[in-house]
């Protein structure tokens, strides 16, 4: 580790405030002048654009023969967007979700987990598992512009910001492009950094790309969803988690994957338990979005405990430390079952409240 990896990581944090702060106000612009919805514009502008870092480290990874670090870079990076993103922009404030993410994109990202997952248990993600990936997201992207453009409905000014003022169509793509390219080199400044300094541990591609690269790569994501919160824009917050898994596994490996002339090797160690736990997460969210329509704080906390219990079972995995059976039996029996009777209670007590929401609006028979 060097002072020029340490300036480096500082000012790839930097860029990537800025960056986030100047992709939210344009693409909230965008959105307004084209006509499409915050929650859209995350799930497909912001998606992309924050995905950005994830295609860059991936494509250069399965070109310079680093297959685990391409790989773990999709996956901790999904993991990471829930467990860390999600889980922080919640602990700013309670994040409300409309229907339409629990109806189809949180469907659509839980499927798109289970096809990665059962491709890869032959060890590679071939180039025809790529074309399917890249078909999907292609679609997915395209239904939900359609349906949004559909639906749409006059603005008012109290949602349109209260009188804030309009900017032209073009200084907005300025920003959404300016913020994209700071995204982009703040990340890799970081990565880069952060890989130096995680490689003079002596720590596997696999694990570099499942915690390092992951994290520097999903900072992105994590700027721009607290600052979207922070100012409002909690819909463009949450489709931008959703969205940027989706883009993560149809566009970056689905491409990666298409570009390589063997496809991507699959590590026996990500089919056996990362790829997994990322579907598990992935399925998780179903419940949280779906109690109340809302990402409580407490829910958020849960995600970031999850997320700190999964990186403390990396690294105790990697050094190959004498505590973690203690640690992984801990955690299989006691917390996983804990939350997962928590939301299961949280759930049926949603459906009984909905159950009686719609009994009392029924129209009544008359004698």
């Amino acid at each position: 580790m060097t002072i020029a990896d340490v300036l480096l990581l500082l000012g790839g944090f930097v860029l990537l405030v800025g960056g986030g702060e100047l992709l939210v106000r344009g693409a909230s612009g965008v959105a307004r002048a084209v006509g499409l919805s915050p929650l859209v514009v995350g799930l497909t502008v912001v998606s992309f654009a924050t995905s950005a870092p994830e295609l860059a480290v991936t494509l250069d990874a399965a070109a310079s023969g680093s297959p685990g670090l391409a790989i773990g870079n999709v996956v901790g990076s999904n993991i990471a967007n829930i467990l860390l993103v999600l889980g922080i922009s919640a602990l700013v404030t309670p994040l409300v979700v409309r229907s339409r993410v629990v109806r189809l994109d949180v469907p659509v990202m839980i499927a798109l987990s289970v096809a990665f997952f059962v491709m890869a248990l032959d060890g590679a993600i071939s180039t025809l598992d790529g074309a399917i990936l890249l078909g999907a997201l292609i679609l997915y992207v395209v239904r939900a512009v359609m349906a949004s453009r559909r639906s749409r409905r006059p603005v008012d000014a109290a949602s349109a910001g209260e009188g804030r003022r309009v900017r032209p169509l073009w200084l907005d793509a300025l920003l959404v492009a300016g913020g994209v390219g700071m995204l982009v080199v703040g990340a890799g400044w970081l990565v880069d950094s952060a890989t130096a300094i995680a490689g003079s541990l002596g720590i596997s591609d696999l694990v570099i790309g499942l915690t390092v690269v992951a994290i520097g790569t999903s900072l992105p994501e994590l700027a721009t969803s607290v600052i979207a919160v922070r100012r409002g824009e909690r819909d463009l917050a949450v489709g931008n988690v959703v969205g940027s898994n989706i883009f993560n596994i149809g566009s970056v490996l689905g491409l990666t994957a298409v570009i390589s002339p063997d496809g991507v090797p699959v590590a026996d160690a990500a089919i056996a338990f990362d790829i997994p736990f990322m579907v598990a997460v992935a399925v998780a969210v179903l419940p949280i979005v779906y109690t109340g329509a809302a990402v409580a704080r407490w829910e958020g906390a849960l995600f970031l405990g999850y997320y700190v219990a999964y990186t403390g079972y990396l690294l105790l995995d990697s050094a190959e430390h004498d505590l973690l059976p203690q640690y992984s039996s801990v955690v299989l029996s006691f917390v996983v079952p804990l939350t997962v009777v928590t939301l299961g209670v949280l759930s049926l007590a949603e459906l009984r409240r909905r159950a009686s929401r719609r009994g009392r609006r029924a129209p009544t028979s008359p004698p």
